[in-house]
């Protein structure tokens, strides 16, 4: 497992400045995840400096405009220093970049399934701001479509007709396997009697797992 990083990166060393010598933003509107952003610094370092105002044209010198939780946070990690990149605005441009960075942020969004199977495929959630039960709850909110893309698949030489195309699929985390209407037919009479014999679904996927290991044991016997 890689170890922590806990500092600025080496390429933005040249940009930093004494923590204390720097003050958050009079009135920032926004309420960040302080420890979430704390998780990111411990992981991979700040990767990307603060911006701060010199505070010439407003009487407030060094005041952060764009970074204030992160200034917060690598405080909290018992930083000295912190990256930084400078501009000198007057009160109105000052309150400009601070909106425009976080409403920037607001309107972003995304790629849902994209970004569970990314997740997904990380061995280690850890600096990522997520923890398993988000992942599971990205995953749980995928809106999955109501009808399938049809494709064609080659069955013994022919082509498959487009009536006799899937029905349905079975999921698993980023895992979508498509069904035909037999099998759908199939799943569910299975469903209804292990329903039926233990009044709850829970255990179904491990039933139908041991129903396959227990005829997999068979053929190799």
């Amino acid at each position: 497992m890689r170890e922590p990083i806990d500092r600025i990166v080496d390429s933005l060393l040249p940009l930093a400045v004494p923590i204390g010598d720097l003050t958050r933003y009079h009135r920032n509107p926004r309420r960040g995840d302080v420890a979430a952003v704390a998780e990111s610094l411990l992981w991979h370092g700040q990767f990307k400096p603060i911006v701060v105002n010199r505070g010439t044209l407003t009487g407030r010198p060094n005041e952060i405009l764009a970074g204030n939780h992160t200034w917060d946070a690598a405080k909290e990690r018992g930083w000295d220093q912190i990256a930084v990149t400078w501009v000198d605005v007057d009160d109105e441009d000052a309150a400009k970049i601070v909106i425009v960075d976080n409403r920037t942020s607001d309107l972003a969004g995304y790629d849902t399934e994209l970004l569970a199977d990314i997740l997904s495929g990380l061995a280690t959630l850890d600096g990522t701001g997520y923890d398993q039960d988000a992942v599971d709850e990205l995953l749980d909110g995928i809106e999955l479509p109501s009808q399938l893309a049809a494709e064609t698949t080659e069955r013994e030489g022919e082509r498959t007709a487009d009536e006799h195309l899937q029905w349905g699929f079975v999921q698993w985390e980023t895992t979508r396997v498509q069904i035909t209407r037999e099998e759908v037919e199939r799943l569910n009479n299975v469903h209804d009697a292990f329903y039926t014999a233990r009044g709850t679904d829970t255990g179904f996927a491990h039933y139908l797992l041991d129903q396959h290991e227990a005829q997999q044991e068979q053929a190799d016997a």
